[in-house]
């Protein structure tokens, strides 16, 4: 086992990953800005480093400065969390090279699941289903309407080093589809420094399915159920639960087995989740994230698996020490993004939380890392906290929910919980009836 974790992240996930440090008696190191030297989990690590000013580029992105830190401290493991470099296959093979753990899958598998065109061919030879679409990446204008003509319109145009729904555009008919692709090609260039695109069928009212997997990089694998990501904004999420509303237990077992099969193919190592959209009963492959998820605590709550502390006992070496049949699930489980956001026009709203008061009592988590006093700063991720609920069923999961969104006080700025207090005492969220667009159209005609 590691002796000492640097943990490459800040918030809410940085204090996640300390707590779980801490329950396997492995030291910890806080890396942080300077716009986070009084974040909870510096204040809570044996050691804290700085690493540079505000700006994540600086910071937090900064790959020399992580190493210094790693160095100096002394530190065999680096913990990357969500988002920032949890997903950059260079900083893994930085690591390695200087015998430095990255709690995370091989350099290899990021840097294919990074690539959506290879990403999706690789599923595709694994028996995943796939989204009907282009075989790889489109760069001519004709080769693109031929596609489109094939599949049929609406089409979906993507950019292959994408994410966030940046340098995403849907051409409703052939007229729209060259101005779909200039756009795209113009937005993936700015945001990721890649202009390569791809084209899928663009579906018209699916779920959004995700399957979190757990392997050993040894062959095997297993699979933790799904979760149901459909309430989004922007193709951000913004409510997550599990297990979905619209899946049986036999699609459940039948899609999940299909995810787990292909990990123990690929002999995935860690933590990871496979993401699809489901319409009609058909499930298609649309990325995989070879990271821990913001939502991973859902499927906490049903397996009473410690996602976290898989991740570390595998990257030390560890075996997989359960099989499928192993698992069970347990209830249902939702978790609420809450964000420092105005409710109705979502402009960021950070500033001093004056007075803080989260919700508790049985079945409830709030993994979050603020406190009464603290600033919320700009520059990064607007996430507050998330708060997660857990019920016998979904009816008792959405009564617990509602309990706990009136006593969750978070004062002197603007929240999200008032749209989570809105959404709850929708007859559709009550009902499980709503698909990835359903969001959007909703708060569009609220506001009308």
């Amino acid at each position: 086992m590691f002796s000492k974790i640097l943990i490459a992240n800040r918030g809410e996930i940085a204090l996640r990953i300390l707590r779980a440090c801490k329950e396997l008696g492995i030291s910890t190191v806080a890396v942080h800005s300077t716009a986070d030297a009084d974040a909870m989990h510096v204040r809570l690590a044996d050691e804290s480093v700085c690493i540079g000013p505000p700006a994540a580029r600086d910071s937090y992105l900064n790959i020399p400065q992580l190493l210094a830190a790693c160095e100096i401290t002394g530190a065999d493991a680096v913990h990357p969390g969500y988002g920032f470099l949890s997903e950059n296959a260079r900083f893994a093979e930085i690591l390695e090279a200087h015998n430095i753990e990255f709690i995370g899958p091989t350099a290899e598998h990021i840097r294919i699941m990074g690539d959506k065109i290879q990403a999706k061919q690789t599923a595709k030879d694994l028996g995943i289903p796939v989204v009907p679409g282009s075989d790889g990446e489109v760069t001519a204008s004709d080769d693109a309407h031929a596609i489109a003509r094939e599949i049929g319109y609406p089409v979906l145009v993507k950019a292959a080093a994408g994410g966030g729904g940046r340098g995403m555009k849907v051409a409703q008919t052939e007229a729209d589809l060259d101005t779909a692709l200039s756009t795209a090609r113009s937005e993936a260039k700015a945001a990721f420094g890649d202009d390569a695109l791809y084209m899928e069928k663009y579906l018209g009212k699916p779920r959004h399915i995700e399957i979190q997997v757990l392997g050993d990089g040894k062959g095997n694998a297993v699979h933790l159920g799904e979760r149901d990501c459909s309430l989004q904004r922007r193709h951000q999420k913004v409510l997550e639960e599990a297990p979905s509303p619209s899946l049986n237990a036999e699609q459940r077992e039948r899609i999940g087995e299909i995810v787990a099969n292909a990990m123990r193919k690929l002999k995935y190592r860690g933590v990871g989740t496979v993401e699809f959209l489901y319409e009609n009963g058909e499930f298609y492959f649309i990325e995989m994230n070879t990271r821990l998820q913001v939502e991973h605590p859902v499927t906490e709550m049903i397996t009473g698996i410690d996602l976290v502390n898989e991740q570390i006992r595998i990257a030390a070496g560890g075996d997989l020490d359960m099989s499928q049949d192993d698992i069970s699930f347990e209830g249902h489980a939702i978790e609420c993004r809450i964000n420092a956001e105005d409710p109705v026009t979502f402009a960021p709203s950070p500033g001093t939380i004056t007075y803080y008061h989260p919700p508790g009592g049985l079945g409830v988590r709030v993994d979050s890392g603020v406190y009464q006093g603290y600033k919320i700063p700009p520059y990064y991720d607007s996430l507050i906290g998330k708060l997660i609920v857990h019920g016998r069923n979904r009816v008792e999961c959405m009564m617990r929910l509602r309990r706990c969104l009136d006593e969750f006080v978070v004062d002197e700025i603007k929240s999200t919980i008032p749209l989570f207090r809105d959404l709850v005492d929708n007859q559709a969220i009550a009902n499980g009836q709503y698909d990835i667009h359903w969001l959007e159209k909703y708060l569009a005609d609220k506001s009308n």
